[in-house]
């Protein structure tokens, strides 16, 4: 008998968003202002409170039961978040971040002392969005930790080994994670492309290149998260989302989960996964057999941020029965396969396109979970 479709009460949800999104004319007008001095801080945080309630009021009318401030107040997915944290500064690079036809503007972070979390904006950045949601459930996204590993540099100065390092990153985001639970947070997103990039024979060369062993640090990272959301109150759902590289609709790696799939299905203690399924250049969902836990949420990525021409309904239907072959239809969700504007650029459509995406996937899931 075929078990019967439940509804989802908690995140993630049927229907689902990454976060970002794309940056409306008037903030991307402020941000100019502010960094040219024409315009105070307090005047740009009044822009972007206006346009994020609004983007707040649009995601409730389209139907997502989770809404996220677009990540307006950012430049990077994360650079900002990671550059705020104590021990941590950005600054600019000599290159950017190499995708297929494009580079990234020249930025990155560096440790420079030792790390920790205390005074952090995004705190009031998320109590800001909490106080527009009305009876919605508002997600905060933030960069994993490994991401400061893999896009940081380490001052040897301060950390001369990889334990101390790798303790005192796992500390700083445990502390985080309930620096946002007291907040009010119960819906908290770990952006992390470094699994993707396992998943990528040339990806896995430049890591050999940089002196690290891709086995290696994945078990690090998979350590360190661990540590991290450890103890986390039961009332939080923790997801993350993985993808293979998002700016201005280009991309960077390329290959399945099976290099990666064992470890995170089975050995990461999250709720919930955001997995980049929009293109061949993911593989196919037979990693998902590695899926043995029955609270364990899958949020398939089948609907693409990059462009803005509509997905056949039927196609995406019969993708996630083919995916209900491995996992569970009651474990599965569908969401785009990445946010809209994972840097304050933003991907090659238009607001319209976008919010045209979103509706497309609640309506799709709202077919395939009656």
């Amino acid at each position: 008998m075929t078990q019967p479709v439940l509804p989802r009460k908690k995140p993630p949800f049927r229907a689902d968003h990454v976060g970002s999104l794309l940056r409306p004319e008037r903030v991307k007008t402020a941000r100019l202002q502010f960094a040219s001095g024409e315009i105070t801080a307090d005047q740009l945080r009044l822009v972007e409170n206006a346009e994020i309630t609004r983007i707040v009021e649009k995601q409730k009318e389209i139907g997502l039961m989770s809404v996220t401030d677009g990540e307006f107040r950012r430049a990077w997915w994360h650079f900002d978040f990671l550059e705020n944290l104590d021990g941590v500064e950005g600054y600019d690079s000599e290159s950017g971040i190499q995708f297929h036809q494009t580079q990234t503007k020249s930025h990155t972070v560096r440790v420079v002392d030792k790390l920790n979390f205390t005074n952090h904006p995004m705190i009031q950045h998320f109590k800001f969005l909490q106080s527009v949601t009305g009876g919605h459930t508002a997600k905060m996204t933030i960069p994993s930790p490994s991401m400061l590993h893999f896009r940081g540099e380490i001052d040897k100065r301060v950390y001369s080994d990889n334990d101390s390092f790798f303790h005192d990153l796992a500390s700083t985001y445990k502390k985080a994670v309930r620096a946002f639970y007291d907040a009010g947070c119960r819906y908290l997103q770990l952006d992390d492309t470094s699994w993707a990039y396992f998943c990528s024979e040339e990806q896995r060369e430049q890591i050999r290149a940089r002196g690290l062993d891709p086995a290696e640090l994945m078990n690090l990272y998979a350590r360190t998260i661990n540590e991290a959301v450890a103890d986390r109150p039961e009332d939080l759902t923790i997801t993350m989302h993985i993808c293979r590289g998002n700016f201005r609709s280009t991309w960077i790696a390329s290959g399945g989960y099976e290099p990666v799939a064992e470890t995170l299905f089975t050995g990461l203690n999250i709720d919930g996964f955001f997995l980049e399924y929009d293109s061949d250049r993911a593989g196919g969902f037979e990693p998902l057999r590695f899926v043995n836990r029955k609270d364990l949420q899958i949020v398939l990525g089948l609907v693409t941020s990059k462009y803005g021409e509509l997905e056949n309904k039927d196609d995406i239907k019969r993708r996630i029965d083919e995916a209900a072959r491995f996992v569970d239809l009651n474990q599965l969700c569908l969401s785009p396969q990445c946010g809209f504007a994972s840097t304050e650029e933003g991907n090659l459509l238009t607001e319209d396109q976008q919010w045209a995406k979103l509706r497309h996937v609640v309506e799709i899931a709202e077919d395939v979970w009656k």
